[in-house]
């Protein structure tokens, strides 16, 4: 219990000081930086256990140091969504390889994380957005990364989701990196740098709770329904 706790602690300082500990990681490893940002953005989008790491909020904040001059932006740019594509390919032949039979696994660890809730709101979110979900989950976390996941262990063809896939990681990555390099050092956005990290955190999952509240409501109306 309590290092589950340690490891939700850190994971909260982590979205709340990501400008600190990125600057430290900057300063500490240099030029590394980019195989670390690469290996993020790659395990948030490409394994289906790792949908808590941080995905907009490091683009943005990567963003903001390279206008510093800490770091290239369009390397940081060109990585990441290199980063990106790489990691729904995999996601997507792991769910190829592996479908729905891992969430029925009986480890401990493995069953906090893939929870079939997330599968259902994807599902969801599948049902009304079709392929084009490849592209718009991009801006959703945990749908981010459960979508190629899902589309590899249902039908759809890969010649198909690749191309949604470099649509997708294309926008996103440069919609983020980009924010990030012409706003994060406006000095309003400098001086509040922790709050505009939550804004963009929550603005980043209301698209969820707003399909979560959706599907919700149409349960209930149906519920209400009478049987003929």
């Amino acid at each position: 219990m309590g290092e589950s706790m340690d490891f939700l602690k850190s994971m909260v300082d982590l979205f709340l000081h990501l400008d600190v500990h990125l600057d430290a990681i900057i300063r500490q490893y240099g030029v590394w930086t980019y195989a670390l940002l690469f290996t993020v953005i790659f395990i948030e989008t490409g394994l289906v256990v790792t949908p808590f790491l941080p995905g907009d909020s490091l683009l943005f904040a990567a963003g903001t140091f390279a206008a510093l001059g800490s770091l290239n932006p369009i390397l940081l740019w060109v990585l990441v969504f290199i980063a990106a594509i790489l990691g729904d390919t995999a996601n997507y032949w792991i769910g190829h390889k592996l479908g729905l039979a891992i969430f029925d696994t009986q480890n401990r660890f493995l069953k906090k994380v893939l929870k079939r809730e997330y599968l259902e709101k994807t599902e969801a979110f599948y049902a009304k957005h079709g392929g084009k979900t490849i592209v718009l989950a991009r801006f959703v976390p945990i749908v981010r990364t459960f979508a190629p996941f899902v589309a590899g262990v249902g039908t759809m063809h890969y010649g198909r989701f690749i191309s949604y896939n470099v649509i997708g990681g294309f926008l996103w990555t440069l919609l983020f990196v980009f924010l990030g390099y012409f706003f994060g050092n406006i000095p309003f956005v400098k001086a509040n740098f922790e709050f505009v990290i939550v804004g963009i955190i929550l603005v980043s999952v209301l698209p969820m709770f707003i399909e979560y509240w959706k599907a919700r409501n149409e349960k209930k109306t149906e519920a209400a329904e009478p049987v003929v």
